[in-house]
């Protein structure tokens, strides 16, 4: 999986290059510039998913090394709100110092929370920093096992929980919430 997800990078910047370079060496009207702007867009999600794959690739395989630091658990929640772009996600609460992936649990955080707003239907979410933890509210029941990644529809969900367990973390549910643990500084 890791080699695939390495080889499919070069053909993906290939695209990348070109989707970028045209618009300054080629005039395009409107509509060209549409078509370039969602190829652009695709090809983003391409590479996120490419990242995903990969870290599961590493995590699965005992590989995963992660560059573990010390960051504070409103930070890491405002992190991953500012990545959401599937609706709105609020963040309040207290944090605390954590040890962690920085990169990686804020792309797990921003995960889970857009698994949250698509399979729930919402517009709106809410990360709490619970000093270590970050609370993710709020998820419907029928929804929770997607976003625990025990219902396997949404592969950033199953990719965050995993990342999340490989850095000494937990996933759960709590009444209309799901609760990550991250292990502390």
């Amino acid at each position: 999986m890791s080699l695939a997800c390495h080889d499919l990078r070069t053909p993906l910047a290939t695209v990348i290059g070109f989707v970028r370079t045209l618009p300054r060496v080629v005039e395009t009207d409107e509509r060209a510039a549409r078509y370039l702007a969602l190829m652009d867009a695709a090809a983003g999600q391409l590479s996120t998913l490419l990242d995903d794959l990969s870290l599961v690739a590493r995590i699965e395989s005992g590989r995963y090394d992660p560059l573990v630091g010390e960051a504070d658990t409103l930070h890491l929640a405002r992190s991953a709100a500012e990545r959401t772009t599937d609706g709105e996600v609020d963040v309040g609460g207290r944090g605390a110092s954590v040890a962690v992936d920085v990169d990686s649990t804020v792309v797990a955080l921003a995960h889970l929370a857009r698994c949250a707003l698509r399979h729930g239907g919402l517009e709106r979410v809410r990360l709490d920093a619970e000093g270590p933890g970050v609370a993710l509210g709020p998820v419907a029941s029928d929804v929770t096992p997607i976003v625990l990644g025990e219902d396997l529809r949404d592969l950033g969900a199953a990719v965050a929980v995993r990342a999340i367990a490989a850095i000494g973390g937990s996933t759960s549910a709590e009444d209309d919430r799901v609760v990550v643990r991250l292990p502390l500084a």
